[in-house]
């Protein structure tokens, strides 16, 4: 074996590492690179949602804006139209039933004109309606003079207040 020169030093030797554990070793470079990448994580998510929402805040601004601008198309042209005078007289002959002067106009009455389909819907009553009707229909009814109903037997049929103390007024006294 040959020797290094006086004024170096062999280098150490470091083991091989086919007789190492396969445990991982956690330093403390590794620690500070997990830190510094936790830290920029949650210094970039505050801002990362609100650009996300931003975002969507725009997209729906946008979305509005092309529905106002189609709708403000729509009445520019029917402004222009109001504007023409053919349109204003078709409009009044076929709404106000105008004729010019000159013309003899005639409105046919009956079948033979096209009926628009006008449905009639029913209107709900409301409770208190069909409360007050059903008071107003018992109080037309004939009263009876206290028989029994034969419809319901073993029932007597209801009496009103004052004619009852008249009742029972005459049985106390009789």
């Amino acid at each position: 074996m040959t020797e290094p020169p006086q004024g170096r030093r062999p280098a150490p030797r470091r083991p091989s590492s086919v007789g190492r554990s396969p445990k991982t070793q956690f330093t403390g470079r590794a620690a500070l690179v997990a830190i510094v990448l936790c830290g920029i994580a949650l210094s970039l998510a505050y801002p990362v949602r609100e650009y996300i929402s931003q975002r969507k805040q725009v997209d729906q601004l946008e979305a509005q804006n092309t529905q106002i601008q189609a709708k403000r198309k729509q009445l520019q042209r029917e402004s222009r139209q109001l504007h023409e005078p053919a349109y204003i007289e078709q409009q009044a002959r076929d709404r106000l039933h105008m004729c010019l002067p000159t013309q003899v106009c005639y409105e046919i009455i009956g079948d033979a004109a096209p009926r628009k389909s006008t449905k009639v819907r029913a209107v709900a009553m409301p409770w208190y309606a069909k409360v007050w009707s059903s008071v107003q229909e018992a109080n037309s009814q004939p009263q009876s003079t206290g028989q029994r109903s034969a419809s319901h037997p073993g029932h007597a049929k209801a009496v009103p207040r004052s004619h009852a103390s008249r009742h029972r007024n005459r049985r106390t006294h009789a």
